[in-house]
């Protein structure tokens, strides 16, 4: 017998803006609904600095405001966030249970899964700190703020190519660093960089060290330690041993994205890389195999990682689990 007698019309497991708005949807459907925070609460927004091609606001919003004020939007909807992360799910006669890792059990007739996927990111020192001062996981969300300035991508697949052709019709010059003497990227991706003369290839290599000491300026504040935003890197060539010291302006990290779905293996149908695969069912396009399991955004979406993107799909998702739930009324 299930300890939590209390029965949700819907969980989201996810509070990134796919998340969140699908809560919006949900709580003005009169169903009631939670929301699963996650080990990001907010989503990667929380971690761009400004968002300017969110529709509405005319000179931009910061990332963290927004995922705020959307939270407490929500919240004024009556739906709580709280804070955890989803162990598993298991499929009860005709409701779902989820629980947590701190071994919290919940009841509910149907799931969103709004999970998001996490940058992969290179793990060198200073990088954290560096994110949203030079360092970025996404050319078409910051790009903009390069403009005519020197910019790298660190990759060799079709995202990196695309991020840096993209980046080199608006700075000064863009490189392209790739750990590989060939790119991973399909031909026609590959194309995009390889005949443009805007874009430098700096085959066999790898970024050893950010902010290297080569490049840092002298500073009465810091006495000459670690910079406030990035100024450059050091990279070696894997081939010859060679080191060089690069000045940027910033850094496009594109060597991949994991979906936060592990909770989900065996359950539903995921891709090989881990994005959660939608069902065949017509009628709720966002639903998966399982019936009553919905997801939306990042952890769906390969190509469109976008914030107003996901946010579309919550509200589809949203729209799905209410007619979806009513049909069973």
């Amino acid at each position: 017998m299930m300890e939590n007698k209390e029965i949700f019309d819907v969980v989201i497991i996810g509070s990134g803006p796919a998340g969140l708005t699908a809560a919006i949807y949900n709580a003005r459907a009169d169903l009631k609904t939670i929301v699963i925070a996650g080990n990001q609460p907010g989503g990667q927004l929380t971690i761009t600095t400004l968002v300017d091609n969110w529709p509405g606001f005319p000179t931009g919003v910061g990332g963290v405001k927004l995922m705020m004020d959307m939270q407490e939007q929500v919240k004024n909807f009556g739906v709580e966030i709280k804070q955890g992360i989803v162990k598993k799910i298991d499929k009860n006669e005709n409701l779902f249970e989820v629980e947590l890792e701190n071994g919290e059990k919940m009841e509910t007739k149907a799931v969103i899964v709004a999970t998001g996927a996490a940058v992969k990111w290179l793990g060198l020192p200073k990088e954290k700190e560096l994110i949203g001062h030079g360092v970025s996981g996404c050319a078409t969300c910051d790009g903009m703020f390069f403009r005519g300035k020197i910019v790298a991508v660190v990759g060799g697949g079709d995202t990196a190519c695309e991020e840096a052709a993209f980046l080199s019709k608006i700075t000064e010059k863009t490189y392209l660093i790739h750990r590989r003497d060939s790119l991973k990227a399909s031909v026609t991706e590959q194309k995009k960089v390889l005949d443009n003369s805007k874009v430098e290839i700096l085959w066999d290599s790898e970024i050893k060290e950010l902010n290297p000491l080569a490049l840092q300026a002298p500073s009465l504040e810091n006495g000459g330690q670690d910079q406030e935003k990035l100024v450059g890197v050091k990279i070696l060539n894997n081939k010859t041993g060679e080191e060089k010291t690069v000045k940027l302006d910033g850094l496009f990290v594109a060597i991949g994205s994991s979906p936060a779905t592990k909770f989900l293996e065996g359950l539903v149908n995921l891709s090989e890389t881990g994005q959660v695969l939608m069902g065949e069912d017509k009628i709720y396009p966002t639903m998966t195999n399982v019936e009553g399991i919905f997801a939306a955004g990042d952890c769906v979406n390969v190509r469109h990682k976008q914030a107003v993107v996901a946010a579309g799909e919550g509200c589809k998702a949203a729209l799905d689990a209410e007619h979806w739930i009513n049909s069973m009324n």
